[in-house]
This record gives structure tokens, C-alpha cells and sequence, in this order.
């Protein structure tokens, strides 16, 4: 059958969205990836039990499982991936389906700017996590700071379907939310050379953090993330 206009057109985008897929599969998302995990392995605590809470392939959470080996990590995502890289369940992107305190911490990468309610879900990773919660999101200052992430996060994400809300929060903002969650911030990285030269002077600059979260005790004493209590 003879392609209509409609068909054409849409193939172009498709065609569009592969190259650039390949792109950010081939170049990018591998230096990001290891960045990311050996920014993040430190933070978490030997023997840990961890969720990946919206893990994609698994990438990072098995590159943080190679540097830190004593840690368990399994993962839960809208959208499974067949060929996950950790032990993978579903949920629908809002409610974790697991009981309060099963893990003893959540690892949350890239994911909450793609919700619309920040806070429901991260009330969510508080609920499941027995000490804390480790982050990594973007900062958002200013109307550039907005263009340079949502062309980011087309790039990263168009191609596999994620949700594109473009959530992105400013300093003030994150610390207004981690305070309504009842978080403490123990450790806050906002320099993390994702990109090389000469990308990093346009896409790395501020707008990229990795925080660990501690959770502050409505009562009693904080839990020990090794204790498994």
C-alpha cells in the first residue's frame, strides 16, 4: 500500500528519535552511567538492602552492585525492561508495592522530575526506607537552566517512551520538599562531570546533584541501615 501523508510524516519523527537514540545509547549514557555509580556506591551503607526505585535497564544499579558488592539491589519501573540488568518488578509509578521499612535504603536516579507529584512519591520512598533515601536529580534556576534540561531529557528519554513532564525543581524547592518528607540532607554533590569537554561546560555546570537523604525520626531513636530493624 502507498504511504499516505499522514504515514510519512510520522515515520520521520521515528526515524529521528532512533538516531538520537543511538546517539545517547552509544556515547552518552555509558560515561554516565559509571559516573553516576561511583558517585553514588560510596554513600550507601555496607550490606545495604536497596530499592531502585524507576531503575530503566539497570545499568547503574549493577555498576553500584560491581563497586560495592556486600549491598542487595533489585528494582521496580512503570515500564520493565525484558533484558534488565537487576531483579526487576512492576509498579504503577506512584504507590511502591511493598511494606513500610522492607528496604533499608531507596535509590532514586533521574526519575522524580518525570512525575507530577514530586512529593506523593517521595513520601512513598520514605514510607518503604528503613534509613534514608539517595537522590539524583537536576537544579533548576533559571529559564536557561530549563531549556539546557528538558533538551537533556528529550534526548535521554523521548526515544524509550518515558513520561516528560519536565518537573524540574530549584534548590529551595528540593529543600522545601525534603523537609515536608521529614529528610535530612547528609551529603550533597552538585559537581558531577557526567559530560566531557567541551559538553560539560553547557550540560554539567550546576545542574545535576546527588543527595543522601537521611530520614528524621518522628519518634525514638533513627534506624541503623545495617541493623535490619
Amino acid at each position: 500500500m502507498e504511504p499516505t501523508l499522514a504515514t510519512t510524516k510520522s515515520a520521520e519523527p521515528r526515524a529521528l528519535l532512533r538516531l538520537v537514540k543511538r546517539f545517547y545509547e552509544g556515547f552518552v549514557f555509558p560515561r554516565r552511567s559509571q559516573v553516576l555509580a561511583t558517585y553514588l556506591a560510596p554513600l550507601i551503607p555496607d550490606g545495604a538492602a536497596v530499592l531502585d526505585v524507576g531503575c530503566g535497564n539497570g545499568t547503574v544499579g549493577r555498576l553500584i552492585k560491581q563497586i560495592k558488592p556486600s549491598i542487595s539491589i533489585q528494582g521496580i519501573e512503570v515500564m520493565p525492561r525484558p533484558a534488565c540488568l537487576i531483579e526487576c518488578s512492576s509498579f504503577d509509578g506512584t504507590a511502591i508495592p511493598l511494606p513500610d521499612l522492607s528496604v533499608d535504603l531507596c535509590l532514586v536516579v533521574d526519575v522524580l522530575h518525570h512525575t507530577l507529584n514530586i512529593e506523593f512519591l517521595l513520601r512513598e520512598v520514605v514510607r518503604v526506607a528503613r534509613y534514608g533515601v539517595l537522590i539524583k536529580d537536576h537544579v533548576c534556576e533559571s529559564q536557561t537552566d530549563r531549556a539546557l534540561l528538558t533538551f537533556m531529557d528529550w534526548v535521554g528519554n523521548r526515544a524509550n517512551g518515558v513520561a516528560l513532564p519536565y518537573n524540574y525543581q530549584s534548590k529551595a524547592e528540593w529543600d522545601r520538599l525534603f523537609s515536608c518528607c521529614r529528610l535530612r540532607v547528609a551529603a550533597w554533590n552538585q559537581s558531577l562531570p557526567l559530560y566531557p569537554r567541551p559538553f560539560s561546560v553547557l550540560f554539567g555546570r550546576a545542574l545535576h546533584y546527588v543527595a543522601l537523604l537521611e530520614k528524621r525520626p518522628s519518634s525514638g531513636h533513627a534506624a541503623d541501615p545495617q541493623s535490619g530493624a
